[in-house]
C-alpha cells in the first residue's frame, strides 16, 4: 500500500512539473503596476510569492539620521565584506515585518540611502514588541553574508539576531 502511494506521489509530481511545458515562453502577468529594475549582479533574487517591501514613496524616508558610531543601510552593503560576522548599528524606518517566521521576526529597514538592491537591510529579531511600517528603529545585529535558507530565500546581506529599538518622535 505504501509503495503505491509512493508512486502515486512521484507520478503526481513528475505530470504538475512537466505540465505547461510546452516550448513556448509562458506570458507574463499582467498588471498596472510600473516594471521593477533588475537585481543587481550578485543579488539573489526572492520567489514571486515573496511579500514585497512596500514602495519608499509610503514610508517617508526624509529626516533619518545615522546612528552615532553606526552605519547607514548603503554602508552595510558597500562594507559588507569588512563587516562580515561583526556587530553593527544602524538607524531606519520599517517598510516591511513579517512576524513569526522560523521563531524570529524579519523586519525590512530603509534610511534613504542606496539604490535598488542596496537600499534595503533584512533584519532577524526576537525582541518585542514587532515595529510597525512607518516606525522609525535603532537595530543592532551580527552582518551575515550569503545566507541562504533554501527555497529561493537567499540574502547576500543580513543581519541576524538583532535586537530593534523603536525610536521616538524626538529621536529620530
Amino acid at each position: 500500500m505504501l509503495k503505491a502511494s509512493i508512486a502515486s506521489v512521484l507520478a503526481l509530481a513528475a505530470a504538475v512539473s512537466v505540465s505547461g511545458c510546452n516550448g513556448k515562453p509562458q506570458e507574463a502577468a499582467k498588471t498596472d503596476a510600473a516594471p521593477t529594475a533588475a537585481a543587481p549582479a550578485g543579488a539573489a533574487a526572492m520567489p514571486a510569492d515573496h511579500p514585497q517591501a512596500r514602495p519608499t514613496g509610503e514610508v517617508d524616508l526624509t529626516g533619518i539620521t545615522k546612528a552615532e558610531g553606526g552605519k547607514s543601510v548603503l554602508d552595510v552593503y558597500t562594507e559588507k565584506d569588512a563587516l562580515a560576522n561583526q556587530k553593527v548599528v544602524v538607524r531606519g524606518k520599517v517598510v516591511k515585518t513579517n512576524a513569526g517566521i522560523m521563531n524570529k521576526d524579519w523586519v525590512h529597514i530603509r534610511d534613504g540611502s542606496g539604490e535598488e538592491g542596496t537600499n534595503d537591510l533584512t533584519v532577524t529579531t526576537t525582541s518585542q514588541p514587532l515595529p510597525n511600517v512607518g516606525d522609525t528603529v535603532l537595530v543592532s545585529g551580527t552582518v551575515i553574508l550569503d545566507k541562504d535558507f533554501g527555497m529561493g530565500y537567499q540574502y547576500p546581506v543580513l543581519i541576524e539576531d538583532a535586537e530593534v529599538k523603536i525610536e521616538t518622535a524626538a529621536a529620530k
